[in-house]
């Protein structure tokens, strides 16, 4: 309180001397310039109308600075006030993506787009709430704006829009897409995984197989990957190859030549001739299938193999007998074999010696298979009532839901 009465009393002191200084010495300003400007006036009013005029300005530049920054309460179109609504077009539009509110989406982050320098993500995410609405053409025209505002990012909109394409069940255009960025970019990883997963979704197995030594030079896939690919593409192909029209024997040659195809260490891979001698069995080449199989069974015993091994008929079904009676030595424990086994008892009409060999088949696994075999054996050998057994078991083993539906009484 005894601060505030002595600031009172040194103002009301400063402002006494200040008068009569004034009223003594009241000074005197001309300013002339002939013809044109002439000014007197009192030195002290002078200096009052001097520091009015700094004032004024001072006043009025930090006015002038308030509405430049101003926070949308002086001015709602300032720069940050601006910069602030794109920031909140940005936030909401990336949150209504993730959560699937694709209309809101699209017109956020189309709008935050617009405003931004590099707008890229925000148009692919406008172009994938477009896409998921059904609005391919705004999807597409968004792209294309893309593309304009960057240039230099060609690649990665072509991959966003190939996978959109594929999303909308385009794979047409998705492939398109794809090898004309192939053409320009032939050693992107991205851009051949992506055209790996495309060839595979539409069972293009001979393009996955063309595309597989670029796979393999640029290290697209994990070795262990990249192996299992290969097989699976191999084979996929054996078996399309299989199924083309040739005049005069169909598919034949396509098969063979797609066998030829493989290198050498390929033909020996298991699952490799597993395909190629079932596509022989399929197309009625039962002897050169049965003598595949067996060759590859000297190198290496297999189980598959020597189940689909009782499938074929060989030029000879003694022989054949015996060579699998050879591997059942090392094997006496492979139910699979033994049903190959009791089949080719079955070929030859030995029909106590097949009921054994699909008797012990099933000791070790019930299968499905060797139930159906063993049943027809025995109702021709007029055991109906194990065969009608046999045939409800091999049928449950098939599709066990069937068990839990109801039956007539």
């Amino acid at each position: 309180m005894k601060k505030t009465y002595a600031l009172v009393f040194v103002a009301v002191a400063v402002a006494l001397g200040l008068g009569l200084a004034i009223s003594r010495h009241p000074g005197y300003v001309l300013i002339d310039y002939p013809h044109v400007f002439r000014y007197e006036s009192g030195l002290w009013s002078t200096l009052i109308a001097l520091v009015a005029i700094v004032v004024v300005l001072v006043l009025a530049w930090l006015l002038l600075g308030l509405v430049l920054t101003s926070t949308g309460i002086v001015n709602p179109w300032s720069r940050r006030n601006r910069s602030r609504r794109v920031q909140n077009a940005i936030e909401q539009g990336q949150l209504d993506l993730a959560e699937g509110r694709w209309a809101s989406a699209q017109r956020h982050l189309e709008r935050a787009a617009d405003a931004e320098r590099l707008p890229l993500l925000y148009y692919l995410g406008a172009a994938r709430a477009a896409n998921e609405l059904g609005r391919h053409e705004a999807c597409d025209n968004l792209l294309e704006r893309a593309l304009q505002r960057q240039p230099t990012a060609e690649l990665a909109i072509a991959l966003s829009h190939a996978q959109l394409q594929v999303d909308r069940g385009d794979e047409e255009g998705a492939l398109q897409t794809l090898q004309v960025m192939h053409g320009r970019y032939p050693h992107n990883v991205q851009l051949l995984r992506q055209l790996q997963r495309l060839y595979q979704q539409r069972g293009d197995w001979s393009a996955v197989v063309r595309l597989l030594p670029e796979l393999r030079k640029d290290k697209v896939l994990p070795p262990a990957e990249l192996a299992e690919l290969e097989r699976r593409a191999w084979g996929e192909n054996l078996t399309v190859a299989a199924h083309r029209e040739h005049i005069g024997e169909p598919g034949r040659a396509a098969l063979e030549q797609a066998w030829q195809d493989l290198s050498s260490g390929q033909r020996q891979e298991l699952p490799l001739v597993l395909a190629y001698a079932e596509q022989l069995r399929q197309l009625g080449a039962q002897a050169e299938a049965e003598e595949v199989l067996r060759i590859a069974m000297k190198r290496q015993y297999d189980s598959h193999l020597a189940r689909l091994y009782g499938l074929v008929s060989g030029s000879d079904p003694a022989r054949q007998l015996q060579a699998a009676e050879g591997w059942l030595k090392a094997h006496p424990k492979d139910p699979g074999l033994l049903l190959t086994l009791g089949r080719l008892c079955l070929q030859n009409r030995l029909w106590g010696k097949a009921r054994d060999y699909l008797e012990a088949s099933l000791a070790l696994q019930r299968n499905p298979e060797a139930c159906a075999e063993l049943a027809r054996l025995l109702a021709q050998l007029g055991e109906t009532e194990r065969s009608n057994q046999l045939f409800q078991e091999g049928l449950g083993l098939l599709d066990e839901r069937l068990l839990a539906l109801p039956l007539p009484a």
